[in-house]
């Protein structure tokens, strides 16, 4: 069975280090047997979440796009800043329009329970969006998603990256595979 993962950066920073760790974990997700499709969030732009805007428009359309992302996946790579000690406001933002109820009535939270996620984060501090990974992992377990344990923090980002996007040091690399292997596994033995 082919896992397919959606996979995607919380920031959407030009030369963004989580876009190029992101890029770096689809590969290694790809090398480990999955089918990734890598988004980018600049791609669905969406209002911050009011209660009175959606019940006066209803849900917007870059979510109802998200929230069929997330249907057609089994799982999700997931690499995220670190604001202040917690995960930027875009993917809070993102997720709680995801989770909203789509045009039937039901609640988005149907696209996002039983997924597997897979965490990674980085970061120029020395912790590497530590942090914002603890945060992430909670958050995405109150949505129902399945955390693995497995995560990597990149500290140091702005000499983690050399020619091309590639990590510098093969044990960073070591843990980004690790992550993306293991999310791989365990995507697959929860759809056998």
């Amino acid at each position: 069975m082919t896992v397919r993962l959606l996979a995607f950066s919380a920031s959407t920073r030009v030369a963004s280090f989580n876009s190029k760790l992101i890029a770096v974990g689809a590969q290694a997700a790809r090398d480990a047997g999955a089918e990734v499709t890598l988004i980018d969030l600049l791609d669905y732009e969406l209002p911050l979440y009011n209660g009175d805007l959606e019940a006066r428009d209803g849900l917007p359309e870059a979510a109802a796009r998200l929230q069929q992302q997330f249907a057609a996946h089994h799982g999700l790579l997931l690499s995220t800043p670190e604001y202040n000690g917690m995960f930027p406001p875009l993917l809070k933002n993102t997720l709680d329009w995801v989770s909203r109820a789509d045009a039937s009535g039901q609640s988005g939270l149907r696209f996002l329970e039983g997924k597997v996620a897979g965490l990674l984060s980085a970061s120029p501090g020395a912790l590497g969006g530590l942090r914002s990974l603890i945060a992430s992992r909670q958050y995405l377990t109150n949505l129902g998603f399945l955390v693995i344990p497995q995560q990597q923090a990149v500290g140091g980002a702005g000499q983690a990256f050399g020619e091309g996007g590639a990590l510098v040091e093969a044990r960073t690399q070591a843990g980004v595979e690790k992550v993306a292997h293991a999310l791989v596994r365990i995507a697959r033995q929860t759809q056998e």
